[in-house]
């Protein structure tokens, strides 16, 4: 039980890192008018973080169901 709580606390730190360094210029303001830039791909680092912050929350929900059950 101990290594689901301190699991949860490390993947918790790293999906919020994870979504804070995301590019700010790509989220609901540019559905307003916002931004101006037309679509682009995601390369290097951005995808990088894009992929990483999917795997670091499905791990957050697993771990999340895992500790329900568990506990």
């Amino acid at each position: 039980m101990d290594i689901l709580i301190w699991s949860q606390l490390i993947i918790s730190i790293l999906l919020i890192g994870a979504v804070l360094l995301q590019n700010r210029g790509s989220g609901l303001s540019n559905t307003f008018g916002g931004g101006g830039g037309g679509f682009h791909t995601k390369r290097g680092v951005e995808k990088f973080l894009f992929t990483a912050t999917i795997v670091l929350g499905t791990l957050f929900i697993l771990n999340s169901i895992a500790f329900l059950v568990g506990y």
